[in-house]
């Protein structure tokens, strides 16, 4: 290593080398690609501390793809995504109360809506960034055949989300409505406080079969299901909206645009959900 001096030593003799000037010369030539090398190296070192990070707020039926999505953009951005979940209005009555938040990434098109109509949004934000689907499903491979198995009732409790804070939960009262069952099964359901819950409660054989997102059941095999028609809810439509707690970072910014972007809906729809092209 160079000293203060420019000397240069052999370790352990305290002497300077004979071949000092020859050194001297060889340094001395070789300056403008030191120089070169030590500015890459500042650069680089540099980089990691111009990497931001924002903090998520999504719901829980978006769990996994928000995880997947969260880790291809710290790889294209350097930018870390810091996720937290819960039901849709679990996390709005939060951002209500000042939680930290700088983007939520909710499971309807309500709570985007109110953030912007009540200041807590920018408002030419939100988008659709998902389409999500309805299931009945039960680890019982026998269990569920379709609308006859909810009709047929040979089944003790049915999980479903609480529908007053997630929309999974409403398209599900909405879908025994449609049936005419909402009240010959009302004294069956249970409710989680979440759709993550209410998968909780089938997969625990809590409740024999449930209502829950299919993306949560990608990769997951087995069991029994019934993806139930579209005809029988209203839309599920997902949109996020920057909360103006995140108008000003560049890293949740930088998310929102990356969520419009072909890599992340590719995820989005590998995990079941429809993309909205026109958001």
């Amino acid at each position: 290593m160079l000293s203060g001096t420019g000397r240069i030593g052999f370790a352990g003799t305290g002497e300077p080398s004979h071949e000092e000037p020859t050194l001297k010369a060889a340094v001395t030539s070789r300056r403008p690609f030191l120089l070169l090398a030590a500015g890459l190296l500042a650069t680089s070192l540099a980089a990691p501390a111009l990497a931001g990070q924002t903090h998520v707020a999504v719901a829980a039926n978006f769990t996994e793809a928000a995880k997947e999505i969260a880790d291809a953009f710290q790889r294209k951005t350097g930018h870390r995504a810091v996720l937290s979940f819960g039901s849709s209005g679990q996390l709005y009555a939060q951002i209500t109360r000042a939680a930290p938040f700088q983007i939520l990434l909710s499971a309807d098109t309500e709570r985007p809506r109110m953030a912007v109509e009540e200041g807590f949004a920018v408002a030419e934000s939100r988008f659709t960034y998902a389409i999500g689907r309805l299931v009945l499903w039960s680890r019982d491979a026998d269990l569920v055949k379709g609308e006859e198995t909810l009709r047929a009732g040979s089944f003790a409790k049915l999980a479903i989300a609480n529908p007053a804070a997630a929309p999974y939960g409403g398209a599900a009262l909405e879908t025994l409505t449609a049936l005419g069952l909402g009240d010959a099964l009302r004294p069956r359901i249970v409710q989680g406080n979440s759709i993550a819950q209410a998968f909780q409660f089938i997969d625990t054989g809590n409740a024999e079969l449930g209502f829950i997102a299919l993306s949560q059941l990608a990769g997951k095999e087995g069991g029994s299901r019934w993806l139930v028609p579209q005809t029988l809810h209203a839309p599920i439509r997902q949109d996020a909206v920057l909360l103006k707690t995140g108008a000003s970072n560049e890293a949740a910014t930088a998310f929102m645009a990356f969520l419009r972007g072909g890599e992340a809906r590719a995820i989005i729809e590998r995990y079941g959900y429809a993309v909205d092209m026109g958001s």
